[in-house]
C-alpha cells in the first residue's frame, strides 16, 4: 500500500442538489464555529488540565487544519474522472469502481478541478513535459493551505505571530529556492529573525520527522514556540490512468489535499492549553529497503514503483518498533491495548495487518480509520488529522482515557517515525 503522495481526482461534488460553491462555503463556515468553540472551551477549562506535563517536555499547544475548496465524492469519482481525461476504457473503468470500495474513503478534497485542467489540457495527454506547470499549480497552492491552517492553529492557541520562535515547514508538494517557508513567513507576517526549518519529500511519515525536529528545538530553546506545518497536493503525480501502471488507479481512489499546523512548546503558560505531551521520539530505517518505495522527479512530475513486500515488511518490524517506544514510558505495565493509538493509514490494508500483527482491540485504530474514509491518504499531513480525532475522543472520556499513545508512520526509506505521547 502507498506511503508517498502521487496522484489526485477530482469531481464536481453536490450535496443534496445544493452548488458546490454553497457546500464550500457551509464547509468554511463550520470549520471558524468549531475553531472558535475550542477556544472558548479551552478559555473555561484550561486551567483544569487533568495532568501536567513533565518540566522541559515539549507540548501541543494547538492544532489546525484546512483544504482546498474542491469537494471529491467517493460515490461520483468514476464517472466524473474517467470523463474529464477522455477515458473510456471498460477494464481501466470496472478496475476503479473496485479500488473506491476497497480504499473505504468516503470523501477528500483536491487543488485539481475541472478548470484546471481547462487552464493546462497538457496535464491529462501522456508524456507532456508538465513538470513546469505542475509547480506553478503546486507552489501557490501549498503555501496558501499552509497559511489558511496556521491560522487556524494560532486562533486555538491564543497568543500573537510574534510570539512564534521558530517554523517547521513540511511538504512533499513543491519545489523552488526559496522555499515555501520564506513564502508562509511573509503571509503570516512572522518576525523576519523566526528560525525556519524545511523538510522536503519525505512522504507520509514527513508529518511526524516534522514534529521530532520541532520538540528537539522546544526542549532545547526555552521560551520558544515552533509552529509546524504540513501540506500536501497531488498535482505533480497526477497522470492518466495507463495500464502499464496499474497503481495509478489506487492513488485516484486513495490520495486527497490539505495542510495541517501545530504549535509545539514546553513548560507552557498559563494562558496556554497543552493537551499532549510529545514524551519521546524514534526513528528507524529497514536496511537493504531503499528500493522498496522508489519515487522519481521527471518532466512529467512524479513516477515512482512500489514494491509488493511492503506491507508485510511494516508488519515483521512494527512490533519491536513500538516495544522500543513503550518502554520509555518506564512503566513495565504497559501493554499495548492500554494505550491510545494514532496511526498513519497507508491503506486500509495496512491498519488491519497491524491490528493483526499487535492483537489491538478494534477501537484502537478507529481514529485512524475515520481519518482516511473523510480525507483520504493525504501524506504527511494525515497523521495530525488522526490525532485531532483522538484528542476530540480523549477529552469525551476525561479522567477515564488512556494517558500514553503511540503515533506512528512509515515511509520511503522503509522508514519507521514514532512518537511515544501523554494525554494532558
Amino acid at each position: 500500500m502507498p506511503f508517498f503522495l502521487f496522484s489526485v481526482v477530482f469531481t464536481i461534488h453536490e450535496l443534496k442538489g445544493q452548488p458546490l460553491i454553497l457546500c464550500i462555503f457551509l464547509h468554511c463556515d463550520l470549520k471558524k464555529m468549531l475553531a472558535s468553540a475550542r477556544v472558548e472551551k479551552q478559555k473555561e477549562f484550561g486551567k483544569s488540565t487533568k495532568r501536567v506535563a513533565y518540566q522541559g517536555k515539549a507540548t501541543l499547544l494547538a492544532l489546525g487544519k484546512a483544504f482546498p475548496s474542491n469537494v471529491v465524492s467517493q460515490e461520483n469519482l468514476v464517472e466524473d474522472y474517467l470523463r474529464e481525461i477522455k477515458c473510456d476504457d471498460l477494464s481501466i473503468k470496472d478496475k476503479l469502481q473496485h479500488l473506491c470500495k476497497s480504499t473505504t474513503v468516503k470523501t477528500r478534497y483536491t487543488v485539481m478541478s475541472r478548470e484546471t485542467l481547462q487552464k493546462y489540457p497538457e496535464l491529462a495527454t501522456e508524456g507532456s513535459p508538465t513538470i513546469k506547470q505542475r509547480l506553478e499549480i503546486a507552489n501557490e497552492a501549498v503555501v496558501q493551505m499552509a497559511y489558511e491552517a496556521s491560522l487556524v492553529c494560532i486562533k486555538e492557541w491564543g497568543r500573537t505571530v510574534e510570539d512564534i520562535t521558530h517554523l517547521v515547514y513540511v511538504s512533499s508538494s513543491e519545489f523552488r529556492l526559496p522555499g515555501g517557508d520564506l513564502y508562509l513567513s511573509t503571509q503570516l507576517g512572522l518576525r523576519n529573525e523566526v528560525q525556519r526549518v524545511m523538510l522536503y519529500f519525505l512522504g507520509c511519515y514527513g508529518g511526524l520527522s516534522g514534529l521530532r525536529v520541532a520538540k528537539d528545538i522546544a526542549e532545547n530553546n526555552p521560551g520558544s514556540r515552533v509552529l509546524l506545518t504540513t501540506s500536501e497536493t497531488t498535482v505533480l503525480g497526477f497522470r492518466p490512468p495507463n495500464k502499464a501502471r496499474p497503481y495509478d488507479l489506487v492513488g485516484a481512489a486513495l490520495f486527497g489535499d490539505g495542510a495541517a499546523a501545530l504549535i509545539i512548546g514546553a513548560d507552557p503558560r498559563e494562558s496556554e492549553s497543552p493537551f499532549m505531551e510529545l514524551h519521546c521520539a524514534l526513528q528507524q530505517f529497514l536496511p537493504q529497503t531503499q528500493g522498496v518505495i522508489d519515487g522519481r522527479l521527471s518532466e512529467e512530475g512524479i513516477s515512482f514503483k512500489l514494491g509488493r513486500d511492503l506491507p508485510q515488511k511494516i508488519e515483521d518490524n512494527v512490533e519491536e518498533f513500538c516495544k522500543k517506544l513503550v518502554a520509555k514510558a518506564g512503566s513495565g505495565s504497559l501493554e499495548l491495548n492500554d494505550l491510545f493509538w494514532a496511526v498513519h493509514p497507508g491503506g486500509p490494508a495496512i491498519l488491519s495487518g497491524l491490528e493483526t500483527k499487535l492483537k489491538l482491540k478494534p477501537e484502537k485504530l478507529e481514529c485512524s480509520r475515520r481519518a482516511l474514509m473523510d480525507y483520504g491518504n493525504v501524506s504527511s499531513n494525515t497523521i495530525f488529522y488522526i490525532m485531532d480525532k483522538v484528542r476530540d475522543e480523549l477529552e469525551k472520556k476525561g479522567t477515564e482515557g488512556e494517558e500514553w499513545g503511540l503515533g506512528l508512520a512509515f515511509g520511503p526509506g522503509i522508514t519507521f517515525e514514532g512518537f511515544l505521547m501523554r494525554s494532558l
